[in-house]
């Protein structure tokens, strides 16, 4: 006779950490639970004890990726879970929409004998020599009169020296209309990033460029997303908070599947190969005085405290548009201080194991 199993806790595609077992330069030993109606429940080979229709055991994960199998007879479960060895407190700051400060180079060449020149890239670089941030700047292709086509690479050098601490990736298009790939197709997303990263390998080089991107709205359907799988994506930034019982910037994932990623620094999925990484604060949305608060409610659990990943968008710094924020680069540095004082490691989710060893 069969009996149905089911592992549910932990849950497939979870990144497991120190928070989640115990830890040793041997393995992470973590508590595995399940269901079952079977008298006799193994994980691993591992026995459980069984009480009524539940089961539990310890297993120790050796492996960055590990399947759990829970088994009774020829009935069994599979799960694969991440173990984040040597996983610490760590944050990157990403900027979306990039266009207008790539508009001002490309246009007026002559006016930046240097890339930090601009005042905008000046600002970035204070930030990491004076804090270690790491910045991501996700761009589009173009915005009125200008596109990447323009974009010399007489900084091509510059770029490439500063990759260790500045990455840009492929974003969108363009800034409108709204939510471009909320119906995409995988040959639009192939196009469009495509466009954009041709042109960063030009001008800035191989070296900027990144394995984690956020799409324009951090929306893109399952059936497109392996277009940015199939070109070298392996973690996206998505925004899993749900407010007044929606969340319109995580993916293709339901609301449920949303609400679970909130919950979690990241989260992997094993049928588009890619790893969701969880925003923890879109910075411009805040008042500077309200950055801390909510920095402190994001983190409050040893789930959402290890990962820390903050947001922000160009257009708050550009004065000429409607957009602007006299306050933003205190945003900035409001946000970057809290994870500097609380001892924060500036990475790329690229580097390593998502920011790790």
């Amino acid at each position: 006779m069969n009996h149905p199993i089911e592992i549910t806790s932990p849950q497939d595609g979870d990144v497991l950490n120190r928070n989640d077992g115990l830890e040793s330069p041997e393995g992470l030993r973590i508590r595995v639970e399940g269901r079952s109606a079977a008298p006799k429940v193994t994980v691993n080979g591992v026995a459980c004890t069984v009480e009524q229709d539940r089961f539990r055991c310890d297993v120790a994960l050796t492996r960055r990726r590990q399947t759990l199998t829970a088994q009774y007879g020829e009935t069994q479960h599979q799960i694969d879970v991440w173990w984040n060895r040597g996983s610490k407190p760590r944050y990157r700051f990403s900027v979306d929409d990039n266009i207008e400060f790539l508009k001002d180079l490309g246009t007026e060449p002559d006016r930046y004998p240097s890339l930090f020149d601009h005042w905008y890239l000046k600002f970035w670089r204070e930030m990491h020599e004076t804090y270690g941030t790491k910045v991501h700047l996700n761009i589009y292709y173009q915005t009125d009169g200008f596109d990447l086509t323009q974009m010399p690479a007489k900084w091509k050098e510059e770029w490439q020296a500063s990759a260790e601490w500045l990455h840009l990736s492929f974003h969108a298009l363009q800034d409108k209309p709204d939510r471009p790939y909320r119906n995409a197709v995988y040959t639009q997303i192939a196009h469009d990033y495509d466009l954009v990263c041709g042109h960063i390998r030009r001008f800035a080089g191989n070296e900027v460029l990144s394995t984690t991107t956020t799409t324009h709205w951090a929306e893109c359907p399952k059936a497109a997303i392996g277009a940015l799988r199939d070109r070298g994506i392996e973690q996206l930034v998505g925004l899993f908070e749900i407010q007044d019982g929606v969340c319109t910037t995580g993916y293709y994932h339901d609301l449920e599947q949303c609400a679970y990623c909130d919950r979690r620094g990241a989260w992997y999925d094993r049928e588009t190969g890619l790893f969701f990484v969880r925003c923890t604060s879109v910075v411009n949305l805040l008042e500077v005085e309200e950055i801390v608060p909510f920095l402190n409610r994001r983190t409050a659990t040893p789930h959402t405290s290890e990962m820390v990943e903050l947001l922000i968008h160009e257009q708050y710094f550009r004065r000429e548009l409607s957009y602007y924020q006299p306050t933003v680069m205190d945003k900035v540095r409001t946000a970057i201080r809290w994870v500097h004082e609380r001892g924060y490691e500036p990475v790329f989710w690229s580097d390593g194991f998502l920011g790790s060893v």
